[in-house]
């Protein structure tokens, strides 16, 4: 086996564990609701940033793979896993030339989950990294 794969196994253990973890299990008895998810971010999903923001740091590191997993972290409690979904989709696709971009590019709801998702990275960057 390798290096690589044994640091992935590291990494996907690391973030199933959090993937898990709730607020608080006792129901919110005034709203008669039970309490929300604190990380709604599937464990694949919480995987693939932090895969990728190691890899844009520099490679993995003890020190990558914590800030990485803090800065998944920051920007979950920022942005419901549905909108970062969305803003990660139009950030992708808003390059697409032509109209067929347009979709992408244009809508209002598309521009304020950009920078919804610019923000929240920006402010768990400086967050998770220590410089």
């Amino acid at each position: 086996m390798t290096k690589s794969f044994f640091a992935t196994l590291a990494v996907v253990t690391l973030l199933s564990g959090c993937a898990a973890t709730q607020e608080n299990s006792k129901p919110d008895a005034a709203a008669g609701e039970p309490a929300a998810l604190v990380n709604d971010y599937p464990t694949r999903d919480r995987v693939e940033y932090v895969l990728e923001c190691v890899a844009k740091h520099g490679g993995l590191t003890y020190i990558s793979q914590y800030a990485c997993g803090c800065k998944i972290d920051k920007i979950a409690e920022k942005l419901s896993f549905e909108e970062y979904e969305s803003a990660k989709t139009f950030t992708q696709m808003q390059k697409t030339p032509g109209e067929a971009g347009a979709a992408f590019r244009d809508p209002k709801q598309s521009k304020d989950l950009r920078t919804k998702l610019k923000d929240a990275d920006a402010e768990a960057e400086k967050a998770c990294f220590v410089k």
